[in-house]
């Protein structure tokens, strides 16, 4: 039985279709003409079959692999064995991204799950609701009362838009996510179980009781931005939740009210963002670190998974650490740390 696949493959390119996508220069004596018809891991290719190589960790796979064609940097072109052909390029990587998206459309972005074309007889449109031509609803979805789509957009089953939320052109939204007090780009992917626009977590707190704050703000998301599954997004207290052009959000990420998230950032999964607290563009933070509110974190900075960021950061610094520090310092520490606990062990007590 032949292995099950849940993308359909839609292109058999030729080595020269993928130097023509990706830029990449082919060793001497390449056959251009020899046509890919899959892309896979460099361990399990078979003949047809195109790999890449970036990590140096996998430089001993190549050797074996029974791959047609590898993209690769130019370090290791001349590793690429007999009868593989080696495709130099500066990202191999990125280029094998580009190839698979052109083999895989569907996968690049949530379709459908019930095959459908335009409003399936499940979904609930409002009659005040606009939808641009091509956009899919899936049985069960929700779109509120002046709600916009725009054109190409797919909103899964079960998810929910608000009332007057506007979602941008190719959009995708997932089976079960809930949109509210938003504005969304185009080309925004918003995955499944993602929760949008609810309250902030705002409370007057006082001995008398904790009164919670009207949060009247919205969120603001821009154009090529993905949210991955089961991340919240708070709705601004008294200003705009932002999150910038480019962004990709993992799953189960936290982010508060008021924040501002800057062009182009990678936010790793189970990462807290506290309120009012502002990235700037290209900032990196890793997985279940945790930004306390009211910081600014500079642009280019680099958080380590697990921080607890509690003060400012410098543009381009690179920080580890609970509390957080310069990366080198905190490396440095937890050696030293080591090493103490390390020359104490045996001794009596």
């Amino acid at each position: 039985m032949d292995e099950m696949k849940f993308f359909r493959r839609i292109l058999s390119p030729t080595l020269a279709e993928i130097v023509e996508w990706t830029g990449a220069k082919p060793a001497p004596d390449v056959d251009l003409a020899q046509t890919i018809v899959d892309v896979a891991p460099l361990d399990r290719a078979r003949p047809g079959d195109l790999v890449f190589l970036d990590n140096p960790k996998y430089v001993g796979q190549l050797a074996q692999t029974r791959a047609t064609a590898c993209l690769i940097g130019e370090k290791y072109a001349d590793r690429a064995p007999k009868g593989v052909a080696a495709l130099v390029v500066r990202e191999p990587y990125r280029a094998c991204a580009l190839v698979t998206a052109r083999l895989y459309p569907d996968a690049a972005r949530p379709g459908s799950l019930f095959d459908a074309h335009g409003v399936s007889p499940g979904a609930n449109v409002h009659p005040s609701a606009l939808l641009e031509a091509g956009v899919i609803v899936d049985p069960g979805a929700v779109i509120g009362p002046r709600a916009e789509i725009g054109a190409g957009a797919v909103i899964g089953p079960n998810a929910v838009i608000g009332p007057d939320v506007r979602i941008g052109r190719m959009s995708a939204v997932g089976a079960g996510a809930t949109v509210c007090n938003a504005l969304i780009g185009d080309r925004v992917i918003v995955h499944s179980g993602v929760r949008i626009g609810q309250d902030g977590f705002g409370f007057a707190m006082s001995p008398r009781g904790h009164l919670k704050v009207p949060q009247i703000g919205r969120v603001i998301i821009q154009d090529d931005v993905e949210i991955g599954a089961n991340s919240t997004i708070d709705r601004g207290a008294n200003r705009d939740t932002i999150i910038g052009e480019g962004t990709k959000i993992d799953n189960l990420v936290q982010i508060a009210h008021n924040v501002v998230i800057g062009r182009h950032c990678v936010i790793v999964s189970q990462v807290g963002i506290s309120g009012s607290t502002e990235l700037g563009d290209f900032v990196v933070a890793g997985g279940q670190a945790g930004i306390t509110g009211h910081l600014r974190i500079g642009m280019g900075a680099q958080i380590a998974a697990q921080s607890g960021v509690m003060a400012d950061v410098d543009p381009g610094a690179k920080i580890g650490g609970s509390p957080a520090k310069n990366a080198r310092d905190w490396l440095k520490g937890v050696a030293a740390l080591d090493r103490m606990v390390k020359r104490g062990a045996g001794r009596p007590e």
